[in-house]
């Protein structure tokens, strides 16, 4: 939040994952939406193992929040709200089911981009902080992030964007 004061790389790391909290709770509601459009069933099965994967990733915050003492609600992460905004853009578009995939391949992957950046940031942030147990526990979701950013990008370019073209 604007109003927040940061005195210590603390504060800024639990603004942080406050902020990852906020982003990942969005991207609950949204991968639902986005497996239901997809249209190419590798597609709609990673958006459903992600979302699974996502859930898991907001416990392992609520869990890195109890671990350093502070709620990780009440924060609203604006980047991903604009991401998702995006995303329903490309859950909206008519015209050919494999372009719209490509589309929401597209979005998908500014989604685990940004996720990728924060959950770097956060883990380093925690290494300096010498939280090894809460470093270890957001290595885990940078690489469930790279994973998916991985599938994302073998679909499309192994199957949709082929289809797509």
């Amino acid at each position: 939040m604007a109003t927040d004061k940061f005195n210590s790389l603390k504060d800024l790391f639990e603004h942080e994952i406050k902020d990852l909290y906020s982003a990942e709770s969005q991207l609950t509601d949204a991968l639902p939406k986005m497996a239901e459009k997809a249209s190419n069933p590798q597609l709609r099965q990673a958006f459903e193992m992600h979302l699974q994967e996502t859930q898991q990733q907001r416990k392992r915050l609520e869990q890195i929040g109890e671990i350093c003492g502070f709620n990780v609600k009440g924060e609203k992460c604006q980047a991903m709200e604009g991401l998702v905004k995006e995303g329903k853009e490309m859950l909206e578009m008519k015209g050919d089911a494999d372009v719209r995939d490509a589309g929401l391949i597209a979005s998908a992957q500014r989604v685990e981009h940004y996720e990728m950046a924060g959950y770097g940031t956060a883990r380093t942030y925690a290494q300096q902080l010498g939280l090894s147990e809460v470093a270890d526990l957001l290595e885990q979701t940078l690489n469930e992030e790279k994973q998916a950013d991985k599938k994302l990008n073998d679909i499309a370019i192994n199957r949709v964007n082929k289809s797509a073209q």
